[in-house]
């Protein structure tokens, strides 16, 4: 066991920060002595490693605390996410800096914006909170939708049953484009409230998880669940 003081010395951050933490119920000590000491066990310290790991990713303290309360929480695969989402965001700064050294070097300017593109750390930061079930949503809807036994998920295999005749369009196709708003709209009527961002990291999910790709191409054939996982994407781009 270790006591607060120890921890703060041991990961670089201050005592009221692990005050702060264990009032908002993100990391809690193992134990509060008699005389109001907290201590921190192992299993502790593994919590408060991953929440530095978010934090050095920039996820709010409030949407870390529902990861990693999330039953379906896997810590060995957050990490394998956490790793990615680093490896990243180095390549992005890796950009930046050969970018602003070569404006240095040339004494000119450079009009190529490129190097500010985080477009591949944000969809793979979508995709990887989607895999941690980000939100009761979107776990209210996996266990009905993975299920199969309700007539509401009958209806929703219809729609993607339908996805699979058009899969050989574009994604950005009108004909794909209506479905995807029928598809959010059902889930609204029959599931939950399916805002645009719960939608987005929906269509994440569908590529992402092995259980949504294989009942959605069961339900349209082989890239069904691409192909929609696509189009709602396109969705974001043209808003």
């Amino acid at each position: 066991m270790k006591t607060v003081k120890q921890v703060s010395k041991l990961a670089n951050i201050s005592v009221r920060t692990l005050h702060h933490y264990d009032a908002i119920g993100l990391l809690k000590p193992t134990q509060i002595t008699d005389a109001g000491y907290r201590l921190y066990d192992d299993t502790a310290l593994e919590r408060l490693q991953t929440i530095l790991l978010f934090r050095e990713l920039q996820f709010p303290l409030k949407e870390i605390r529902t990861i990693l309360d999330s039953p379906h929480f896997n810590r060995v695969q957050a990490m394998k996410d956490q790793l990615r989402l680093l490896e990243l965001q180095r390549e992005y700064l890796d950009g930046l800096i050969a970018y602003t050294r070569e404006i240095l070097t040339t004494g000119g300017t450079n009009m190529d914006f490129t190097a500010f593109d985080k477009n591949e750390w944000q969809a793979f930061a979508e995709e990887a909170k989607a895999r941690w079930g980000e939100t009761a949503a979107y776990q209210e809807y996996a266990q009905k939708f993975v299920g199969g036994t309700e007539e509401k998920t009958k209806g929703l295999m219809e729609i993607f049953a339908q996805a699979g005749q058009i899969r050989h369009l574009s994604p950005a196709s009108q004909e794909a484009q209506a479905l995807t708003e029928k598809l959010r709209g059902f889930i609204s009527e029959n599931f939950y409230n399916c805002t645009e961002e719960v939608f987005q990291g929906l269509g994440q999910l569908y590529k992402a998880d092995q259980r949504f790709q294989e009942n959605i191409d069961r339900a349209g054939g082989k890239g069904t669940a691409d192909f929609v996982s696509q189009a709602i994407s396109v969705r974001k781009a043209k808003g």
